[in-house]
C-alpha cells in the first residue's frame, strides 16, 4: 500500500509540474494558484519573479468561514478579485495545479472575473 501511495504521490508532482511549467506570474500579471483539500480552498496570487505572495484568502479565513462549495468558490473569486484591483492588478494568468478546470474552478474562476479580473 504503501508504494501505492508514492506512484499516486509522484503522479500528481508530474500533473502540477506539466501545468505550471508553462505559466509564469509577475508583479503586473501575478499567477493566481488554486489548492483544493476536501474541506477548503485555498487561493493566492503569486509574483514568480520576486518568489513573493501578493495576496491570499481561503475558505478558513476570518473574514470567510465556510466549507467549501461552490456558492463558496465564487464568492472568493470575487473576494480575490476585490483584493487584487485594490493593488492595481487587472490580469492575473490562472493556475489550476493538478485539479481539472470544473465545477469549483470554474464558478471560482467565474466570480473572479465577474468582479473584473482578466485572465
Amino acid at each position: 500500500m504503501n508504494n501505492n501511495l508514492r506512484k499516486r504521490n509522484i503522479s500528481r508532482g508530474r500533473r502540477v509540474l506539466r501545468v505550471r511549467k508553462k505559466l509564469l506570474g509577475t508583479l503586473t500579471k501575478p499567477r493566481m494558484c488554486v489548492n483544493k483539500t476536501n474541506k477548503h480552498l485555498f487561493i493566492q496570487l503569486i509574483d514568480d519573479e520576486n518568489s513573493n505572495t501578493v495576496a491570499s484568502i481561503g475558505t478558513f479565513s476570518k473574514e470567510f468561514k465556510r466549507k467549501k462549495s461552490k456558492q463558496a468558490a465564487s464568492d472568493l473569486g470575487k473576494k480575490i478579485a476585490e483584493m487584487a484591483i485594490s493593488k492595481n492588478i487587472n490580469e492575473v494568468v490562472f493556475d489550476r495545479g493538478r485539479c481539472i478546470y470544473h465545477g469549483l474552478l470554474s464558478s471560482l474562476a467565474d466570480g473572479a472575473r465577474e468582479a473584473g479580473l482578466k485572465f
